[in-house]
């Protein structure tokens, strides 16, 4: 008699209206703790001297460490179909404190 393993059903996905819009972000700050990583999406705009923060994230360093491989293998794809994202020249100026990520 063969072992039949079940799969868990896949959770359904849900999005409150207002999340479904999103936020443009151009800018991130992360910093860390033994227990978490703290992402702060922010909108740099011309002209200002300060950035606000549009969204925090927090999570676990495991779940961070997955949003790295996710965001690396959906890069991969990006590039495959749409060609090399191109990086700025040394010398532009990107907005933004400095001495963030």
């Amino acid at each position: 008699m063969s072992k039949e393993t079940k799969n868990p059903a896949q959770p359904t996905l849900t999005i409150d209206a207002a999340v479904s819009m999103g936020q443009y972000s151009n800018f991130v700050s992360i910093a860390h703790n033994y227990n978490e990583v703290l992402f702060d999406f922010g909108r740099s705009l011309p002209g200002r001297t300060d950035i606000p923060i549009v969204s925090r994230l927090i999570m676990t360093p495991f779940h961070a460490k997955q949003l790295l491989r996710a965001l690396q293998h959906n890069i991969g794809l990006y590039e495959q179909k749409y060609g090399q994202i191109s990086t700025p020249p040394a010398d532009a100026v990107i907005p933004g404190p400095s001495g963030t990520n």
